[in-house]
């Protein structure tokens, strides 16, 4: 195979790969009974989301992705959810 081959197989395996983590991650999300759990995956859900977008090659969409719904947005989930009081 050549070079290119290979890579076109990679990106395949890759295609089926992340849609599946991404429906786990959002099981996941519904799943945890703790919020701060639930974040976390959350932010890894988008970051998965990101790296499927790079490899659509929406290379600035995945920035985005990345930056907005990852960081900003865990960062958020996080500081909201810690200002509350925890009840179980």
């Amino acid at each position: 195979m050549t070079w290119k081959g290979e890579k076109m197989i990679e990106a395949g395996v890759l295609h089926i790969i992340i849609p599946l983590a991404l429906v786990v991650c959002a099981v996941l999300v519904a799943v945890f009974r703790d919020l701060l759990y639930s974040v976390v995956v959350l932010a890894v859900l988008s970051l998965l989301l990101a790296v499927e977008f790079y490899i659509l090659k929406a290379p600035d969409v995945a920035i985005a992705e990345a930056g907005i719904g990852a960081a900003v947005t865990a960062a958020i989930f996080i500081i909201t959810i810690r200002a509350t009081k925890r009840m179980e």
